[in-house]
C-alpha cells in the first residue's frame, strides 16, 4: 500500500487500519516464535546433561525418529538459534513498522479516541504439526 497516496479520508482509514492489522500480526507472530525458543531452551536443559549416547525420540515433520542425545542436541540448539534470528528480524520489522505508522498518524493527523487495543487475543498462536519434539527413552533401556 506503500507509494499510493490515499485520495480521501475512507482510504486513509482503510490504509491505517491495514498498518495496525499488519502491527498485529507482527506482534502475535513474535509471540509465537518466542514460546517455541522457550520450548527449544526446556528441552535443551532437559538433555543436556544426560548420557550422550542415550537414545531418545524426535519428531520431524509429523515422523517421530529414534536418535540419540548426541545427534539431537546440536539439531536442537541449531534450530533454537534459527528461531531467534527470526525473532531479531521480526522485531526490526516491528520497529519499522511502528515508525511508518506513527509517520502516517502524524501526516494525516490520526489520534486514537480511546486506550489503544494492543491487548488482542491471539488465536493464531496454537499452531499444531509443524513442530519438532523430542522424547528421551528411560536410562539404561538398550535392546
Amino acid at each position: 500500500m506503500q507509494g499510493r497516496e490515499p485520495v480521501n479520508e475512507q482510504m486513509v482509514a482503510n490504509m491505517y487500519t491495514s498498518m495496525r492489522t499488519e502491527l498485529n500480526q507482527i506482534y502475535s507472530k513474535i509471540t509465537e516464535l518466542e514460546m517455541e525458543v522457550s520450548e527449544h531452551s526446556l528441552v535443551i536443559n532437559a538433555i543436556q546433561p544426560l548420557d550422550p549416547t542415550r537414545r531418545c525420540y524426535r519428531m520431524i515433520g509429523g515422523v517421530l525418529v529414534e536418535r540419540n542425545i548426541k545427534e539431537v542436541l546440536p539439531a536442537v540448539q541449531r534450530n533454537k538459534e534459527g528461531i531467534e534470528e527470526v525473532v531479531a528480524r521480526l522485531n526490526e520489522a516491528l520497529e519499522k513498522k511502528k515508525k511508518e505508522i506513527a509517520d502516517f498518524e502524524a501526516k494525516y493527523k490520526i489520534r486514537m479516541r480511546k486506550a489503544d487495543s494492543d491487548m488482542k487475543d491471539e488465536e493464531g498462536s496454537k499452531k499444531e504439526g509443524g513442530s519438532q519434539g523430542v522424547l528421551v527413552g528411560p536410562a539404561g533401556s538398550a535392546d
